[in-house]
């Protein structure tokens, strides 16, 4: 490797083993991934390689350790290594982001005073369109924060005042089995499809204050059905799996907006379970609405999954896969 230039950068000493990782394991990372010698020697890491690759690398660490600081040691190590992998992939494909920007904008919640930010450029602009919009589609593959998101701001507004309630809802369509088949009444025969709500509302509320809001009515759990004929005043309204909507449903929906609310419908057009023919809503709304101001679309792709690293290339694989299908039946 040509050396054309060498950049030292200084560490607190009581940083080194947390951002540094054990046995040096990020720097080692960070240096393959860069395509840079990293030499750690007490308190300072020797960046060597090429111009282009040490500034580079540089941005990157120093971007990465502003974030380690402002985030302090309560941020859990999964987290940190999502950041990690999401700034070494922008800067192996030269894509240079605002990483403090993204992962600095924090959305505070009531759990022991935890805060959820975005992970990705993308997942910045759908927190912003959140923020600035009343009605924000977000469209994408799983594992995207599409919905824990959403949520997170939801309960966010809620603990400011902003909203009176959180309304969560979901179509009851999933690969073809019908609520009247399930054991139980109705609020256990809809437990099921509302799981993944549950999972993300638990991560940031107590499970005490949960069931205070659910009995006195601030937070709702419904089916989309049992939407018609409402007026939703005050309320951060969450339309989940928005693509096993139809087209008349999502009409239904959307119109249920009253004063002072925000809806967000989040769905991946990739897996509708409707019944063969049927036109999704969320398919049909993207061309019907697209032109209305004060309603944003956010678009989310398999560079902002933030699941477990496998669930990237899976998401990858299967858009390989449709391509080649739709190369096929073009032809």
């Amino acid at each position: 490797m040509k050396q054309d230039k060498e950049c030292i950068i200084t560490l607190d000493p009581s940083e080194i083993l947390d951002f540094c990782g054990e046995g040096d394991s990020v720097i080692r990372e960070m240096q393959e991934r860069l395509q840079v010698r990293m030499v750690l020697r007490g308190n300072e890491i020797k960046v060597i390689g090429s111009v282009e690759d040490v500034d580079k690398a540089v941005a990157v660490v120093n971007d990465l350790l502003h974030v380690h600081r402002k985030s302090g040691p309560q941020e859990d190590k999964n987290t940190r290594r999502r950041k990690l992998l999401y700034a070494l992939k922008n800067a192996k494909e030269d894509i240079r982001s605002d990483l403090k920007g993204i992962f600095l904008d924090e959305i505070p919640l009531p759990l022991k005073r935890r805060t959820v930010a975005p992970m990705t450029e993308c997942q910045k602009r759908y927190v912003d369109a959140i923020r600035n919009s009343d009605i924000v589609f977000a469209i994408g593959p799983a594992g995207t924060g599409k919905t824990y998101l959403a949520m997170a701001m939801a309960v966010s507004d809620l603990m400011k005042g902003t909203v009176r309630r959180i309304i969560l809802v979901r179509p009851a369509v999933e690969a073809g089995e019908k609520l009247g088949f399930l054991p139980g009444d109705l609020a256990q025969k809809f437990d099921p499809y509302i799981r993944p709500l549950w999972d993300a509302l638990y991560e940031m509320m107590e499970a005490e204050k949960i069931k205070h809001n659910i009995e006195t009515g601030v937070i709702e759990i419904a089916p989309l059905a049992f939407m018609r004929g409402r007026t939703l005043n005050n309320a951060f309204v969450i339309l989940d799996e928005g693509q096993n909507t139809t087209p008349e449903q999502m009409k239904m929906f959307l119109t249920r907006l009253g004063f002072d609310s925000k809806a967000i419908i989040t769905g991946d057009i990739t897996q509708i379970d409707l019944p063969h023919g049927r036109l999704s809503g969320l398919v049909h709304v993207q061309s019907v609405l697209k032109d209305i101001e004060g309603i944003e679309f956010i678009y989310f792709d398999q560079r902002d999954v933030v699941r477990h690293e496998l669930v990237q290339k899976i998401v990858q694989a299967y858009e390989r896969d449709e391509a080649r299908h739709q190369a096929k039946k073009s032809k």
